[in-house]
């Protein structure tokens, strides 16, 4: 057995290299550095190493920095995700496993209307003619502990002394571990026979003002004596709380009590792909509102919140 990795950030791809080698010395990995927008650079590797199973976890997440460059978004979570899809496609990789996000659902950002179109992306070729691949999404909240997670975040402002900066007193969010992520992850990529967007039970959502609250007096500090809580506002395109559900969606169960078959609407693949052709064709000229605009004709339910695009809603 071989274990490609591929990133396109060389720091943490060598992390992970130095990482892997010294835990789990007896498999053979392969460590590649790459941009999963550039479609010359991937099919080489599709046809090289014959790929069983490919998990597709590359995106751009950060809602606000993402809100002001829509033209990465789409090359990376729409480009990048069409690319490995198409490839595993034709090189008939068994299975190819899309993790996605909760901000795909209702989304009011466009890194979470991005990942929806990925969603639907993914899910349409499913039924393509000769399709002999195993297309399955899954579909989550944040991750504790991962990049960009407010935990890493929080715990610098309280070294710091403070304060500690939260958007807004209600917003709360669902979580889960890494190691809860990767095992749902790979359950979800052994299951079902193509075509599903499996959404894990997160559990209650956390309030984050109380998350912040915790963390302060676990670090021997009391909350707005020793250490202040300041709110500074929703960010653009953020949003109070976060659902894993479409509204029109219904949800099957599995043989996995925490892991659900979300039913949500398709689309045909000759439809998907003319539509993010122009989104792709538009990112490269970086015509923001442009890219906005087809990105909400593709996700009906994309309604901007605290952002500049919210007149394209009107």
């Amino acid at each position: 057995m071989q274990i490609i990795i591929l990133d396109q950030s060389e720091t943490p791809l060598y992390d992970t290299e130095l990482e892997m080698k010294e835990t789990y010395p007896h498999i053979n990995f392969k460590f590649i550095l790459a941009d999963i927008s550039n479609i010359t650079r991937l099919e080489p590797l599709f046809s090289k190493y014959n790929f069983s199973m490919v998990y597709h976890a590359a995106a751009y997440k950060h809602v606000p920095l993402v809100e002001d460059n829509p033209h990465e978004a789409v090359l990376v979570n729409v480009l990048g995700t069409k690319n490995l899809a198409l490839l595993s496609h034709k090189y008939k990789v068994n299975r190819f496993v899309m993790v996605s996000t909760d901000k795909a659902v209702n989304p009011t950002n466009v890194m979470g209307a991005s990942k929806r179109v990925a969603e639907l992306f993914v899910q349409s070729l499913q039924n393509l003619g000769g399709n002999t691949t195993k297309f399955i999404t899954t579909r989550f909240g944040n991750v504790l502990g991962s990049n960009g997670s407010v935990i890493p975040h929080f715990r610098r402002q309280i070294e710091k002394g403070g304060p500690v900066t939260i958007t807004h007193p209600d917003i709360v969010r669902y979580f889960m571990t890494i190691a809860e992520a990767c095992e749902l992850v790979l359950n979800a990529g052994t299951m079902g026979s193509g075509g599903e967007i499996y959404v894990f039970d997160m559990g209650d959502p956390v309030k984050i003002l109380e998350l912040a609250k915790r963390m302060i007096k676990l670090s021997g500090f009391e909350p707005d004596i020793d250490i202040k809580i300041i709110y500074t506002g929703l960010r653009p395109g953020e949003k109070l709380y976060e659902e894993l559900l479409s509204d029109n969606a219904r949800t099957l169960p599995t043989s996995h009590e925490k892991i659900m078959i979300s039913k949500d609407p398709s689309m045909f693949f000759e439809e998907i792909d003319e539509l993010t052709e122009l989104l792709i064709e538009f990112s490269k000229k970086e015509e923001k509102q442009e890219i906005v605009r087809v990105l909400k004709s593709i996700v009906k339910e994309f309604k901007s919140n605290n952002s500049i695009y919210e007149s394209l809603d009107k």
